[in-house]
């Protein structure tokens, strides 16, 4: 499991989904026979076998007749139909986007060619199998720790304000992200049952395993905690 903190913006989301294929081959997709070895240096050493020793059918050429391993190249795994697909080092990832990066150039508490960037960014991760959580600030709309203290509004009502911000983005970045096919669920942390599912920790594991991306808003649920915090909490949640 892996957890992405950094604010995103409309710049490269999709580095972090090079970062999730950059152990795919680190040494070289090339395929070993019968017997191999590594060395401590980190070299592949392959070893090849008499025909005698692999109990096959000689080459009438030269006698020696190497066999294919049944083992898969370096970063590359066998599903079941026997066809090699690529493993990554990461098959579950959480990111957090914050709400100032869904602001774009302020000029509007939302920017529609930032959220939907971020759909095509985290549907071009999804459909090389991993799955993608998002823990979504709301500091483009409202931020509880800033209005504190005004016109009397206390600390605890000024985060709860806030999560509701949040919802407000999770909502906004679920229609994005439907529109060009993704299947999206958003999850709060208290219950608002006519547009959002309440977070349930088994639940939303299921739906990351169904391919579906998960929205979750609200943060913690509680006063005093930052989005960092709630995504962090996700992330051990569901890993």
């Amino acid at each position: 499991m892996a957890i992405s903190t950094s604010t995103v913006s409309s710049s490269n989301l999709l580095s972090f989904s090079s970062t999730l294929g950059s152990s795919r081959i680190h040494r070289s997709s090339l395929m070993s026979f019968h017997n191999h070895q590594q060395t401590s240096n980190g070299r592949l050493v392959v070893n090849c076998c008499s025909s005698s020793d692999m109990g096959s059918a000689q080459n009438p050429t030269n006698g020696r007749q190497p066999q294919m391993s049944s083992m898969s190249p370096f970063g590359v795994t066998l599903n079941d139909n026997g066809m090699s697909k690529p493993s990554y080092k990461w098959q579950r990832v959480l990111l957090k986007v914050s709400g100032e990066a869904l602001a774009g150039d302020h000029t509007q508490n939302i920017d529609p060619k930032i959220t939907m960037a971020i759909a095509r960014e985290v549907a071009s991760v999804t459909r090389l199998g991993i799955e993608v959580a998002i823990v979504v600030g709301g500091g483009n709309i409202f931020r509880g720790a800033s209005a504190a203290g005004n016109s009397g509004l206390d600390r605890s009502s000024a985060d709860y304000i806030g999560m509701l911000a949040t919802v407000m983005n999770a909502i906004f970045l679920q229609a994005t992200m439907e529109s060009i096919g993704i299947p999206t669920r958003v999850q709060t942390a208290f219950r608002m049952s006519e547009v959002a599912e309440p977070y349930i920790r088994r639940r939303a594991v299921r739906h990351l395993e169904k391919g579906r991306v998960v929205i979750f808003a609200a943060g913690t649920g509680n006063p005093f905690f930052t989005t960092d915090t709630a995504a962090a909490l996700r992330c051990a949640e569901i890993s």
